[in-house]
C-alpha cells in the first residue's frame, strides 16, 4: 500500500522500485489523497495497464491519518506494508519478508530496518537517525523477536522504527488501526497499542527500503511550526499513565522523559529565533521542558 498525496516524480520511483522486485509474491495499491487538490492528473493513465498495481483515488482528502487507516481497510494480502510516497524497497526486499515471516508464523509485525537518503537519493545520516542507531535494539544473527516492555521501553527511549520498513500482520494490524487525532505519532501509537495487545516484532537488522529525509515531510514541517512537540508531549503524558498502569515501569518512566523529543525539540530553537519566530519558539521550549503530570490522562485514554 502507498499512502500518496498526488503524482510526483519521487512517487513513480517508489512505485518502479516495488515492480523491480526479484520476487513476484507482491501486489500494489496506490490510495491517492490529492485529488481534489489537482495533483494526480495522469496518475491513473500512468499506473494502468499492470495488473499487479490497483489505483484508488479518494473524492475528498482525507489527510494522512486516515488515508493510512484507508490503506488497512483496502488491504487484502496476509501481510501488508504501507510505504512511504518517496521511499524505495530494496529488490530483495519481498522475498526477505517472506521468508522471515514463515520463520516466525505467530509475529504481529517484522521490521527490515532502512537506508537513510537525502531528497536526491544519496545516503545521508542526519544526526536524528544517529540518535536513533544508538537507542534501537540490536539484532545479532538474521533476526530478533521482542515485545512487551522491552520493546516500548526501547521505541519511547527513540522511535528508531521506519515505518516503511514495517510488515504488518493484516489480521492483527486491522484489529488495532490508526486513532483519529495523531499525524506525527500515529506510527509510535500503533506499535505501543499492538504490543500492549501482547503482539511481539522480528527484526532484521539489514536495510529492506530507503527512507528519505528532506525538508518537504509532514515531521520536517511540524518541528518547524511547534505542532509535532504539541502532539508528542500530549501523547507522551497519556501513554506513561496507560504503561504505569499496566505494570511496565521503565517503559512508562521513558514515556514520562522522552528525552530524544525533549532533545529535538531544544534543538530547533536555534533555527526558530533566526527566523524570529519567538512565539513559537517559547511555545517549543516550555514543551521541552514540560514535567507535567502524566497519570491525570489515565481515566479518559483509548490507548488500550
Amino acid at each position: 500500500m502507498i499512502p500518496a498525496y498526488g503524482d510526483d516524480a519521487l512517487l513513480r520511483e517508489a512505485v518502479e522500485s516495488v515492480r523491480a522486485q526479484r520476487d513476484p509474491r507482491w501486489r500494489l495499491t496506490v490510495v491517492d489523497d490529492g485529488v481534489e487538490q489537482g495533483r494526480s492528473v495522469g496518475l491513473a493513465e500512468w499506473l494502468a495497464g499492470d495488473e499487479r498495481v490497483r489505483y484508488l483515488p479518494n473524492p475528498a482528502r482525507l489527510g494522512i491519518n486516515r488515508n493510512f487507516q484507508r490503506c488497512l481497510e483496502e488491504a487484502t494480502a496476509d501481510w501488508v506494508v504501507l510505504l512511504g510516497a518517496d521511499d524505495r524497497v530494496h529488490p530483495d526486499f519481498v522475498g526477505r519478508v517472506l521468508d522471515l515471516a514463515a520463520a516466525h508464523p505467530a509475529a504481529a509485525w517484522l521490521h527490515m530496518d532502512a537506508r537513510v537518503i537525502d531528497g536526491a537519493g544519496r545516503p545521508v545520516a542526519p544526526l536524528a537517525d544517529r540518535v536513533k542507531a544508538r537507542t534501537k535494539l540490536r539484532v545479532t544473527g538474521a533476526a530478533r523477536v521482542s515485545g512487551g516492555e522491552e520493546l516500548s521501553t526501547s521505541l519511547l527511549h527513540g522511535n528508531w522504527m521506519y515505518f516503511p520498513s514495517c510488515v504488518f500482520r493484516r489480521a492483527f494490524v486491522v484489529e488495532h488501526g490508526f486513532r483519529e487525532g495523531y499525524d506525527i505519532v500515529l506510527d509510535l501509537d500503533l506499535y505501543l497499542r499492538m504490543l500492549l495487545a501482547g503482539g511481539e516484532c522480528v527484526l532484521s537488522g539489514e536495510p529492506g527500503i530507503d527512507y528519505r529525509r528532506h525538508a518537504a515531510s509532514l515531521s520536517s514541517a511540524g518541528a518547524v511550526d511547534g505542532t509535532r512537540f504539541a502532539e508528542e508531549t500530549a501523547y507522551f503524558a497519556e501513554v506513561a499513565a496507560v504503561l504505569a498502569a499496566r505494570g511496565w515501569p521503565r517503559a512508562a518512566r521513558a514515556a514520562r522523559w522522552h528525552w530524544t523529543s525533549r532533545a529535538h525539540g531544544v534543538a530547533t530553537l536555534p533555527g526558530l529565533l533566526r527566523t524570529g519566530e519567538l512565539p513559537v519558539a517559547r511555545e517549543v521550549l516550555r514543551l521541552a521542558l514540560s514535567t507535567g503530570s502524566a497519570e491525570r490522562h489515565v481515566q479518559r485514554s483509548t490507548l488500550t
